[in-house]
């Protein structure tokens, strides 16, 4: 008989692996020495779901739990638009410019167009990853790892992918992006490289191998957004691994075992992440060789990484910023937003930097 797919959040699994949260590391006094500032700010309301920033030309589009979706000019922090949708959301946002795609609790998938809703479909899974809108079409992976493929015009369904999955699989945003014209989608520890014209698939790169003696301590589910540096595409597997994939070549480049929640960021010579316990690590871009490590904010919630010239920048649970030297781990400057988790992954537009805060708040930074 098949074996009914479950889903397991975040919060479950931290709960099953520890019975007291340990206590975050108190802040150490920081001189900085770098320059930056807050240059504006707005309000979306709050941000519930796992949280995904389109960047493009030169604007900001972010969506809200309540529908709203909010398009702001990177520069100025300018409203250029703002749209509401019927319905709370579970998962967004996704674009190309033109078209805004989102998913609301009830398992629809919602596509704007110009500020006006043009159709929404119901989808047979529940959905926490942000949609991909590219080439005209919307694909769409659920919590079962099934992929559907839209006609980003009229709705029409194009084509599905269901393969044969894990009993258990995490409620977290997991891996659908473009290289070139295939579609790359994380199958629990596998990146999938698949036609996307038909939905056949090209080729798969095992980016971790699960240990445990149970579902849970061998779940491994590839974690969204991946970083890509030119035609390599770097990402967390779930509590296991790091790893790089050539995906012009669907070969694995590196991977290193190592525990972490939360997805990667990086540059053309380092990667840098947290692990389970908000230990940082840098690794070499080319071999995976660990560059340094940071154990001074430690069980302080951070999010993913951005990186900004020679910063890395990490978010924590009470909102602050976190200016780390990519060299050497070394704290350079902190700054604060609102007091309430950090979202997301901090993204770049130019040399503006915008970070989403658990309250809605969107603040706009730029590091010198």
């Amino acid at each position: 008989m098949r074996r009914a797919v479950l889903v397991l959040g975040l919060a479950a699994v931290l709960a099953g692996c520890t019975s007291s949260k340990p206590k975050p590391m108190p802040l150490e006094t920081v001189k900085p020495t770098i320059a930056g500032r807050q240059v504006w700010s707005a309000r979306l309301g709050s941000v519930e779901f796992p949280l995904a920033v389109v960047v493009r030309d030169g604007k900001f589009r972010v969506a809200g739990t309540d529908g709203t979706i909010l398009v702001l000019d990177a520069d100025s922090g300018r409203e250029v638009s703002r749209t509401r949708v019927d319905g709370k959301l579970s998962a967004g946002l996704g674009s190309d410019g033109r078209f805004d795609a989102v998913v609301t609790v009830a398992n629809e998938l919602v596509v704007v167009d110009g500020g006006r809703e043009v159709w929404r479909k119901r989808l047979p899974a529940r959905v926490v990853t942000a949609p991909l809108v590219a080439g005209e079409r919307v694909f769409v992976m659920g919590v079962d790892r099934a992929v559907h493929a839209f006609d980003a015009l009229d709705g029409r369904l194009l084509w599905r992918l269901q393969r044969p999955g894990d009993a258990l699989t995490l409620a977290q945003p997991g891996i659908v992006a473009a290289f070139r014209d295939t579609l790359l989608v994380g199958q629990g520890p596998r990146l999938t490289g698949v036609d996307s014209l038909r939905g056949t698939i090209q080729w798969e790169a095992a980016m971790a191998s699960p240990r445990g003696t149970n579902e849970v301590e061998r779940l491994a589910d590839l974690l969204g957004p991946p970083l890509r540096l030119g035609e390599r595409f770097c990402a967390r597997a779930f509590q296991s691994a790091v790893a790089c994939v050539d995906a012009s070549k669907g070969t694995l480049l590196w991977s290193r075992n190592v525990g972490g929640l939360q997805p990667i960021g990086g540059n053309e010579t380092a990667i840098f992440g947290a692990d389970g316990t908000d230990r940082i690590s840098a690794w070499r871009t080319d071999t995976g060789e660990v560059l340094w490590t940071h154990e001074r904010l430690l069980n302080r919630g951070l999010s993913a990484p951005v990186v900004a010239g020679t910063t890395v920048v990490f978010g924590d649970y009470e909102g602050y910023l976190h200016f780390l030297s990519t060299a050497t781990g070394e704290t350079q400057l902190r700054l604060p937003t609102d007091g309430s988790p950090v979202v997301g992954t901090p993204v770049l537009s130019g040399s503006t930097m915008l970070v989403v805060t658990r309250k809605g708040g969107l603040y706009a930074f730029r590091p010198n």
